[in-house]
């Protein structure tokens, strides 16, 4: 670890995860900026040299980078180094500042963790989906970057990206190129954002004549990361109902091809 990283609260642990039953090692509990929020890494154990790079944002739910873990442990065992921040969307900036904190640690200091940050994926779910989509239409904010790729998963577009206060489909209309391939997958059965959210993106997509892919699993808004919902504690919880479970494979393998330039 580089040891500017803020790190030293942080906890390594080694196990298996995934359908590849790769082992995956864990790091908890990174500072990743001024704000002082944290973030957990997932990343294949013994990997022979710099592996695909993925950040991850979750949805709306303040400090949630656990309901993650499911999907990003997946990911992991797939060969991708992922990472995973909290951010809080009740924040007087909606998110904002903590978002471009945690892209700007990745661009930073994913080299020392064995990846690319200057060549990662971008990926997001729910609120985060809009936020890491933003950041790809409107590259000013980040100092001209753009990921590799945006991955939306069981996202809205037509509200303003918690990183740049535009709503994606608005940019789109007005011009805005998002540059890179955007791959989005949506649950067919969420009930909390409609499918057609994500069928609105990829037409808007398509008609500017813009790459993007778009896959529905058999699932819902928690399933696609590989979670249920839980009424009495009203956050995700990881779950191995075989609909979730086949709907992280998918996320992961849209996930691994984004990350290795395949459209």
């Amino acid at each position: 670890m580089a040891p500017d990283m803020g790190m030293a609260d942080a906890a390594g642990t080694a196990g298996t995860a995934g359908t590849a039953g790769t082992a995956v090692e864990t790091v908890r509990g990174a500072v990743y900026g001024p704000s002082g929020k944290r973030l957990d890494v997932y990343r294949p154990a013994g990997a022979s040299g710099p592996v695909p790079t993925v950040l991850l944002w979750h949805g709306i739910g303040p400090d949630e980078r656990d309901v993650l873990d499911p999907l990003a442990r997946t990911a992991a065992a797939r060969g991708l180094l992922v990472l995973v921040p909290d951010w809080r969307s009740d924040a007087a900036d909606g998110g904002r500042a903590q978002l471009l904190e945690s892209l700007a640690f990745v661009r930073k200091e994913a080299g020392g963790l064995g990846g690319d940050g200057e060549s990662c994926v971008l990926a997001g779910w729910s609120a985060g989906a809009g936020a890491a989509l933003g950041v790809a239409l409107r590259p000013e904010a980040v100092e001209g970057w753009r990921p590799r790729a945006v991955v939306g998963l069981a996202g809205r577009y037509d509200l303003p990206a918690r990183t740049t206060g535009t709503a994606p489909l608005a940019d789109l209309a007005a011009g805005r190129d998002p540059g890179v391939p955007v791959h989005l997958v949506h649950g067919g059965h969420d009930p909390a954002v409609a499918a057609h959210h994500s069928r609105d993106l990829a037409e808007a997509l398509r008609a500017a004549g813009r790459a993007v892919t778009l896959q529905e699993p058999e699932t819902d808004h928690a399933g696609v990361i590989m979670t249920a919902y839980d009424p009495a504690a009203d956050r995700c919880v990881p779950t191995t109902a075989e609909h979730a479970v086949a709907a992280g494979r998918t996320v992961t393998e849209v996930l691994a091809e984004a990350a290795s330039g395949a459209s």
